[in-house]
């Protein structure tokens, strides 16, 4: 693990030691925990981001390069 400091608000404070008491664990593991899920959560909406954009092209009629599933890496991949 990396040790690392944050400034937070008296509030989150007190949230976090509110609720490494009452799930019995030190506060590091409840921010830790805490920071997980909101990286989850992001990833989530990132991820419904992209497929809301992809239907809603196919809405559109938009259609990708005529060898996208032969070459898909290439597409996805390649740094050109």
């Amino acid at each position: 693990m990396i040790r690392t400091q944050v400034f937070l608000t008296e509030d989150q404070y007190h949230n976090i030691r509110l609720q490494a008491e009452r799930e019995k664990k030190p506060a590091s593991k409840v921010i830790r925990d805490l920071l997980d899920e909101g990286f989850d959560q992001r990833r989530q909406q990132a991820a419904q981001s992209v497929l809301d954009g992809l239907i809603k092209l196919s809405q559109v009629g938009a259609s990708g390069p005529k060898d996208l599933s032969s070459r898909i890496d290439d597409y996805l991949y390649d740094d050109k």
